[in-house]
């Protein structure tokens, strides 16, 4: 995610800062946000593990993901 706020190494073509601050959103809780490329489920993955901070979980504690 660091690429929204900075450009990645030998990229010419990178064009941002894409969003208004310069400092990578944390998730509701303040945790960092999981981002995997390419994703499991998708071109890529976008996960809040939750109030728990850890995989899986019920209620506040359930995952957030991008592909559901």
């Amino acid at each position: 995610l660091e690429a929204l706020v900075s450009p990645p190494p030998g990229e010419s073509r990178w064009d941002g800062p894409y969003l208004s601050k310069r400092v990578i959103p944390k998730d509701p809780w303040g945790n960092p946000f999981v981002y995997k490329t390419p994703g499991d489920n998708s071109p890529y993955d976008l996960i809040s593990l939750g109030s728990d901070n850890a995989l899986g979980g019920d209620g506040e504690a359930k995952d957030i993901v991008s592909w559901e």
